[in-house]
This record gives C-alpha cells, sequence and structure tokens, in this order.
C-alpha cells in the first residue's frame, strides 16, 4: 500500500462576479473560490481530491489553514488513512492549538473540511466506487464509528445511528431502482441570481421550466419593491403550479423577516431560505411560528452539527440544508442527516457555489437510499456554472441529477482548469487581476 508523500492545497478563484453570477442581498461580487486539496502518494494514480467553497478574498486563509491541517498526514500509509476514517478524522481535529481558533467553526472547520473531503475521495477512488456507493458498502457500525457524534447523545446516540441505518437496509435496493431511472430532484438557483436584469431573470425563468424543473429560487432581501417587481415577472413566467422558493441571505433582523415574508407570501412561496442570522436558533424558531405556512430553511452557514442539534430541538427550521464544504466532510454530515431523520426535518442540500453540485449529490443518494427513505419534501439544489471545470462533472436531465457512477466523491478538477485559475499567478488572473484583488 502506497505512502502519502505531499498534500498540495492551492487556491483557485473563478471570476463569477463579472457575470454577477452567484450575486445575492449579502454578496454583490462573489468570484466561487476553492481551497483545493490535492492528496498525492508515491503508487501511480493514487490520489485524493477535496475542497472547501468561498467566495473570493480571504480563500487564501483556508488555503494556509488547510495546509496546517494536512501536513499530519504526509508520510502516513495510505491503508493506515483510509482504513480508519473516524481515527484520521480524529487525529487531524485532535491539534488543539488549531482547535482554539475554532473550535468546529470558521477557518479551522472550513480546512478540516477540504482535506477530509479529499480522504473521503482518496478511500472510495481507491475501492472503486462512487463516494455514495462506497458509504453504502460499509456496515452500519462500521459507518457510525466514522461519525463525529460528540455532544449529540440527548438528540442520536450510536445505537440510535446503527438502529436508522440497519432499518433502512432491506429496501435499499429498490430505492436505488427508482433514482437510477429518475434520478434526484433538483431546483435551480441558476435563474435568479440578484444582480441579473430583469429581462434576464425572465429569459432564465422559461428556460428552466422549458428544462424541467418545477421548483425555482429567487433571490430577495436587497431592497423590497425590487423583491415584489421581480417575483411578479417570476409568478407571471413559471405560472402557479411550479413551486418557487425565496432566499434573504441572511440580511434581515427577526421582525423585519417576519414582516417582509408575510408580504412576499402572495407570491405562495414554498420556503424563504436564511431569513435571519445563521446562527439565531430562537429567531429561527419565532420566524416559523409568524410566517407560517410559508417553510423556514437554513444551514448553508451552520457551522457545526451542534447548532442543527439545537436547530432540530428548538423546532425552528421546516427544511434543512447543510453545506457539503462547511461541515467537516462525512464525518460530521452523516449525523446531521441522522438527526433531521430522527426529528422529521427533510434535508436539502445547500450546492449554490463551485463543485458543491458535485459533492452533494452523492450526499442526496445515500440520504435517500440508507437513511431518510423518503423524497418528501426534498429537493436538491442545482446551479449551472463551472462544471466544466471538473473530470466528473454531475449531470442533470429534466429537473433531477443523474445518479453518479465514476469512482470518488467527483471533486477532481481538471488540471488545466487549476493551471488557468490559480490565483494570483494562473494565466486568468496574471492577465486581468483588478484592483479589488490588490491585496489578496
Amino acid at each position: 500500500m502506497p505512502t502519502i508523500t505531499a498534500v498540495d492545497v492551492i487556491d483557485v478563484r473563478f471570476p463569477t462576479s463579472v457575470t454577477q453570477d452567484g450575486s445575492d442581498a449579502m454578496n454583490a461580487d462573489a468570484d466561487y473560490s476553492a481551497a483545493y486539496v490535492i492528496i498525492r502518494t508515491d503508487a501511480p494514480g493514487v490520489a485524493g481530491y477535496g475542497f472547501t467553497f468561498t467566495i473570493g478574498r480571504g480563500n487564501d486563509v483556508c488555503v494556509l489553514a488547510s495546509r496546517l491541517r494536512a501536513a499530519t498526514l504526509v508520510g502516513l500509509r495510505v491503508e493506515a488513512v483510509v482504513g480508519d476514517l473516524g481515527g484520521t478524522y480524529r487525529m487531524l481535529k485532535s491539534d488543539s492549538q488549531l482547535r482554539w481558533l475554532g473550535p468546529d467553526k470558521g477557518v479551522e472547520h472550513l480546512a478540516l473540511a477540504a482535506v477530509m473531503n479529499a480522504v473521503w475521495d482518496l478511500a472510495a477512488r481507491l475501492k472503486g466506487l462512487p463516494l455514495w456507493q462506497f458509504l453504502a458498502s460499509m456496515s452500519p457500525p462500521e459507518l457510525v464509528d466514522t461519525m463525529d457524534l460528540t455532544y449529540l447523545s440527548d438528540a442520536l446516540t450510536r445505537e440510535d445511528a446503527i438502529e436508522i441505518l440497519q432499518s433502512m437496509g432491506p429496501s435499499r435496493d429498490a430505492r436505488l431502482e427508482h433514482l437510477s431511472e429518475n434520478g434526484y430532484p433538483c431546483y435551480t438557483t441558476s435563474a435568479g441570481w440578484l444582480g441579473y436584469a430583469d429581462d434576464r431573470l425572465r429569459r432564465l425563468c422559461r428556460e428552466a421550466v422549458e428544462a424541467g424543473y418545477r421548483d425555482i429560487k429567487i433571490k430577495v432581501g436587497a431592497n423590497h419593491e425590487d423583491d415584489v417587481r421581480r417575483l411578479t415577472i417570476v409568478r407571471d413566467v413559471i405560472g402557479p403550479e411550479i413551486n418557487l422558493m425565496i432566499d434573504a441571505n441572511q440580511v434581515w433582523d427577526v421582525p423585519e423577516a417576519i414582516e417582509k415574508v408575510r408580504d412576499l407570501a402572495r407570491f405562495a412561496p414554498r420556503w424563504i431560505e436564511e431569513p435571519t442570522s445563521p446562527d439565531d436558533v430562537l429567531g429561527h424558531a419565532q420566524i416559523r411560528r409568524a410566517v407560517a405556512p410559508v417553510a423556514v430553511a437554513t444551514g448553508e452557514h451552520g457551522m457545526n452539527r451542534v447548532l442543527f442539534k439545537q436547530f432540530f430541538q428548538a423546532d425552528a427550521i421546516d427544511v434543512c440544508q447543510l453545506d457539503s464544504a462547511r461541515l467537516a466532510s462525512i464525518n460530521e454530515i452523516l449525523p446531521v442527516y441522522l438527526m433531521a431523520h430522527r426529528f422529521g426535518v427533510p434535508v436539502c442540500p445547500h450546492a449554490g457555489g463551485v463543485g458543491l453540485c458535485e459533492l452533494v449529490q452523492h450526499l442526496s443518494v445515500f440520504d435517500y437510499i440508507a437513511i431518510s427513505g423518503s423524497l418528501e419534501g426534498r429537493v436538491t439544489e442545482y446551479v449551472d456554472h463551472l462544471h466544466e471545470h471538473f473530470e466528473d462533472p454531475c449531470i442533470v436531465d429534466r429537473g433531477a441529477y443523474v445518479v453518479p457512477r465514476a469512482p470518488g466523491y467527483s471533486a477532481k478538477m481538471l488540471d488545466e482548469s487549476v493551471a488557468r485559475f490559480t490565483y494570483p499567478d494562473g494565466e486568468y488572473w496574471r492577465e486581468l487581476v483588478g484592483p479589488a484583488y490588490a491585496t489578496g
């Protein structure tokens, strides 16, 4: 079995701010970026790939933190690293000086996500399986042993997790057959970025409906009159039968959120996403009670499993939107899925960023076949940006993710894309770097 010889972490940034892709009420000039991790070994063709997601400046901080996290892996036997994925996670997490910067939150947690995403990708590649199938190949006790269940015993015990996974085993094949035939349903955010002109909004909504999407999300929150005008356009284009979701990206205080959502309820939104601070559990609970039947969704900025536990225990959200690159990889993501199942909250993962769609397709497939066993109320985000930079890009057909079949976590970027968009020395940034990036 080979040895890990190096872990490269690369600052990759794509200039999405130029076209206003990714623009919302909180983030007007997003440049979708990744702290991109490559685990290298002394065996030809044996490597692992992962990343965490940011939107531009500060990505270099995540890169540095990821390098610090990954340094411990260099020199280890690959067999030892992938043979005990829970132990590897705990080892990387055990640096008490790095943990002081969190713990379990902020840049140090993003770095743990990036590195462990690459470790899980490496493990699945070595087995020749897509990540979702690699997870499904593990016995319930073996899989639960990889999970971080610390601070969760009042909501989820090891025994609870094993029981859930075991109960879903006998019917897995039927659900996988359903996904293989129909795909996993998704919604598009690509039609409704806040910086898009009305004509573009109208055209993209029409194209989304024609492409088979039954769920479309629109950004709101910068200006209420603009929100009303834009949502009027959207409903006029998509009609009453298509599900409409709205996303405020955290910009409102609790009373303001209640006021604004009650007024926008005339457009029959399925949910309001991130109506207030992503850490405000009780604020979300208050909003949820006040704006029903509009559902409340949040989670893309959910910093760790403990915060999600509190959201569930407080009946604060209707929809859980965990992020595959903010939680600390599979080790922390699966406990959130299991808690959501216990509390009856559907998980609709966030995927509005470079590479996130590639990752969450695996999570959604595994959730359906092995945890929730249900598609009711579940729809996974999709944005149609930057997939061309990945070796195994996700595929969406008629508003549904096609089940991924290539080995790994679908996280490997094309070498030429990495070379062109590495910041600040890649070809694109050498030629076109602007004053906004003068300080990195």
